[in-house]
């Protein structure tokens, strides 16, 4: 292993209409994380992906760690005993500070919500702020679009040959949490590649 992975930030949907393949994963992942003994840092939610995650990673005597505006606590969507509650005031700050206190992120399937944290801290990584490793889950093929125009984008000159490397692209939860643990950090070098 090249990193010691502590603490990993999870971006994932709260929709509790996704099919079960979705589910099973977000739990494989949560059971994967207890059994490494790696915190889940995740938006706090009580439904969705982020419930099964968190419920997987706590039925398996993991830790997890909820960052959550205070809108959305107000409004029911925290899910009760987590083993911290991070309360921020908008969503800007709750992606900063996930990015912060963690040594990995993995985007799950999810919405614009999902997309936006995802986006933000790919940016982050290709600007050489953020050099951890991010990882997506592609669960039945959900990212596959995505990965296209990401590929695409570097084939048509709008990012450089080194942004391939800024995620890894993988198909199960096993596969994602051998990333995460062997992938080494970037060094803060890596800003004189982010222009073309």
């Amino acid at each position: 292993m090249f990193n010691q992975i502590k603490a990993v930030a999870v971006y994932c949907a709260s929709s509790t209409q996704v099919g079960k393949a979705y589910v099973d994963d977000a739990a494989k992942l949560g059971e994967l994380f207890a059994k490494h003994d790696v915190t889940l840092v995740y938006g706090g939610g009580a439904v969705g992906l982020m419930g099964a995650i968190c419920d997987a990673v706590k039925a398996h005597g993991g830790k997890a760690i909820g960052v959550i505006p205070r809108f959305m606590v107000e409004k029911g969507w925290l899910r009760p005993g987590l083993d911290e509650v991070i309360e921020v005031e908008t969503m800007a700050e709750r992606k900063r500070v996930m990015a912060e206190i963690t040594d990995a992120a993995i985007a799950l399937p999810g919405g614009v919500g999902t997309f936006d944290e995802l986006m933000d801290i790919v940016a982050l990584k290709k600007l050489g702020l953020y050099l951890k490793p991010v990882a997506i889950l592609n669960s039945c093929d959900y990212y596959q679009p995505l990965a296209m125009l990401l590929e695409r984008s570097v084939d048509e000159h709008f990012q450089d040959e080194l942004f391939r490397n800024v995620w890894k692209m993988a198909n199960t939860p096993e596969e994602v949490m051998d990333y995460i643990l062997s992938e080494p950090f970037w060094t803060e070098d890596v800003i004189e590649n982010a222009a073309l």
